[in-house]
């Protein structure tokens, strides 16, 4: 099985390894759901088979008491195609899992040694072998493994949806222009180059264009992370997927298919997803091991017990059968599922969601964590920060009194900053929008301006102001307040840091973590973030693909990196990283590409994850010791080292050992707990 820890070849699924088509990246319509259910329905049956086969086995009519009292004429006969079935049916997983680990065993190899050595020497029995049946044995370590596995495939399906969630961003028509001047909706797909379309307010751009006629401000934050609109009129750049302010635009369509930015931005993630190193989790690391001792262990047992004494072939393949099967105790297929299902629990009740079980254990070593600014360290929404006043006449509430007035009246997303002022707004009279420059209207019969120095400079008015000067180099914007002709003052917005992220860097400096911010946005403005918030590097005006590299740079110095962010031009990093980790109030393509969400949002959050990736890994460790232990005085009982003091571990008495190793594993996991400062 082993889905979840191995990254996919480039072109293939990363769940399942199987080949993916054009057709099922871009339609997704490659799901893993049915492969849970076929897990599910393969234990279910399992289950209800093993029932007669426990009631069948003699050593479980020992245990039990029961002698003879059940025994009947074939009964043996019916257990073994009983057990047949559930050997082909419910093991086929673990078998098929068994080819691909040949070179590396696992899991899937100890499972399978150990179903198989049961199996073949318990037909033998059936059929006149001297010796005992295991075939209860091979059964109920069928059960456990299929649910373990089954509990796993669960906790991380839809690690691999990050590409069906990219194309979801496209609108799924287009207002094409047609020669007569009338337009007509179109799907995407019979857009072709130098068609010209339409793009009315609040839509999104359907293919990546240039504007020909028209003003607005185009939101792109989630495709490049510049927080601020940008401005686009005739000749200007637009990207397919970014999403239209206040203008009705015309657009002429340049780039189409695997041309586009989204297009280039999906394969950026393939080859990040399938770069991601193919490092074996830790039960399949104790279960190498296992599997040399089991084959090491009945080989020398079956050797020594032929050549060393006179008990026969069948006594010393009983013994080296006895010591495979025992190899694999059924608590080492539950000691980690058991344990992802106690974490995933107890993540989600505390904001988290943990996609990528392999990923998510990595991040317990951690030396870097990259955050991206918009929406992640910031709240992705302008607010005001300062108020300047540059008129005797006029104090810092007036100024946010007549910017806030007009300011209500404009769709502009910078209007939005104003929303929150919470200042009280007077009726405005005439109000006009100056396209690209800001908003103007008559407030109690007074020309009323609120607009950008670009139109100041336009006007070649000059604002000789430190404050200002000093606003404006940390990469905020600045609106200036002109009241009939005159300078009034000026409101400086920029993205809202949030208050949790000074904690979440501070927590995480202190348990020795680097933190570092990449952003699409300005230097000015990133510098400013990084000294707010205490970074210790950072760097701006980074493409998507760019951030790809950064973490691969990052990497490179032998640093294991967590990537948090919550756009699409963070997904090639979150796929990139060691560990991918988004903002939950993001896009969905950043979720899709994360090995941990984020729900609640909240950078903290981020200090969790890696508490709660070091506290599950050290109960793993617990778990599988608990759950492994028992063979150092197990193995050499079954091996018959001490049948000279008349003690040979049959194998009812390897139930009771593997029943107690079960049970304290099982017990263990419950006491998940990580203590928050």
């Amino acid at each position: 099985m082993n889905h979840d820890h191995e990254a996919h070849e480039k072109g293939k699924c990363v769940v399942c390894g199987k080949e993916l088509t054009e057709k099922h990246r871009m339609e997704g319509e490659h799901v893993h759901s049915s492969m849970i259910e076929d897990l599910k329905k393969r234990f279910w049956i399992s289950l209800i088979l093993t029932i007669p086969i426990l009631i069948l086995s003699p050593t479980i009519q020992e245990l039990l008491g029961l002698g003879e009292s059940i025994r009947f004429a074939g009964d043996m006969y019916l257990l073994f195609v009983l057990s047949s079935i559930v050997y082909f049916y419910g093991g086929y997983p673990f078998f098929k899992g068994f080819f691909s680990q040949i070179k590396t065993p696992g899991m899937d190899t100890l499972i399978s040694v150990a179903l198989t050595s049961a199996y073949l020497y318990s037909s033998a029995v059936t059929f006149g072998l001297a010796g005992e049946v295991f075939f209860w044995e091979l059964a109920t370590l069928i059960d456990i493994m299929l649910v373990g596995h089954w509990i796993e495939m669960r906790s991380v399906m839809g690690a691999s949806r990050s590409l069906e969630e990219l194309v979801k961003l496209m609108p799924s028509h287009a207002h094409m222009l047609m020669p007569d001047g009338s337009t007509m909706d179109v799907p995407l797909d019979d857009l072709t180059l130098g068609d010209r379309v339409i793009i009315k307010p609040g839509e999104k751009i359907p293919a990546d264009g240039e504007v020909i006629e028209g003003k607005t401000s185009i939101d792109e934050s989630m495709l490049t992370g510049e927080s601020e609109p940008v401005f686009k009129e005739t000749g200007a750049e637009v990207i397919g997927g970014s999403i239209n302010g206040e203008g009705s635009v015309t657009v002429e369509i340049r780039k189409t298919g695997k041309d586009s930015f989204l297009s280039q931005v999906i394969n950026l993630v393939e080859e990040a997803q399938a770069s991601k190193s193919k490092t074996q989790n830790l039960a399949d690391r104790f279960a190498t091991a296992l599997t040399v001792l089991a084959l090491t262990g009945g080989f020398l047992t079956l050797l020594i017990w032929l050549l060393a004494t006179n008990f026969g072939f069948e006594f010393a393949l009983e013994r080296a059968v006895t010591v495979m099967v025992i190899t694999c105790p059924h608590a080492l297929g539950l000691a980690v599922p058991l344990v992802v299902s106690v974490s995933t629990a107890l993540s989600a009740k505390n904001g988290l969601l943990i996609r990528n079980r392999a990923s998510f254990e990595m991040s317990r070593g951690v030396d870097a964590v990259v955050f991206d600014k918009t929406g992640t360290l910031t709240e992705g929404r302008f607010g005001i920060t300062d108020v300047v006043a540059l008129s005797p006449e006029y104090g810092e509430e007036d100024i946010l009194n007549y910017s806030a007035s007009l300011e209500s009246y404009s769709e502009h997303p910078i209007a939005r900053g104003f929303a929150k002022s919470a200042v009280e707004t007077r009726e405005v009279h005439d109000f006009r929008s100056i396209p690209g420059k800001g908003v103007k209207g008559r407030i109690n019969g007074k020309l009323v301006e609120v607009v950008s120095p670009g139109f100041l400079t336009q006007r070649k008015i000059d604002v000789p102001n430190e404050k200002v000067n000093e606003l404006s180099s940390q990469g905020k914007t600045i609106v200036f307040v002109v009241v009939e002709g005159e300078i009034m003052g000026a409101v400086a917005l920029a993205d809202v840091i949030r208050e949790e992220s000074r904690k979440a860097v501070k927590k995480l400096k202190d348990m020795g973590i680097r933190c570092i911010m990449i952003t699409g946005d300005k230097k000015e403005v990133a510098e400013w973030v990084s000294k707010e918030i205490g970074l210790d590097n950072y760097y701006a005006e980074v493409l998507p693909q760019e951030k790809a590299e950064k973490i691969r740079e990052i990497q490179s110095e032998g640093a294991v990196v967590a990537m948090t962010g919550d756009g699409i031009n963070d997904a090639p990093a979150l796929a990139q990283a060691d560990v991918g980790i988004a903002i939950g109030a993001g896009t969905d393509v950043a979720i899709e590409s994360a090995d941990v969400v984020l729900v609640r949002s909240n950078p903290l959050d981020v200090v969790y994850t890696v508490k709660l990736a070091r506290s599950t890994y050290s109960k793993m460790v617990q778990n599988l010791v608990w759950g492994t232990g028992y063979n150092i005085f197990a193995i050499p009982i079954a091996a018959g080292i001490l049948y000279g003091y008349g003690i040979l571990l049959t194998p009812a008495a390897g139930a009771i050992l593997m029943s107690v190793s079960t049970i304290i594993v099982a017990f263990n996991s419950r006491f998940l707990r990580i203590k928050n400062d």
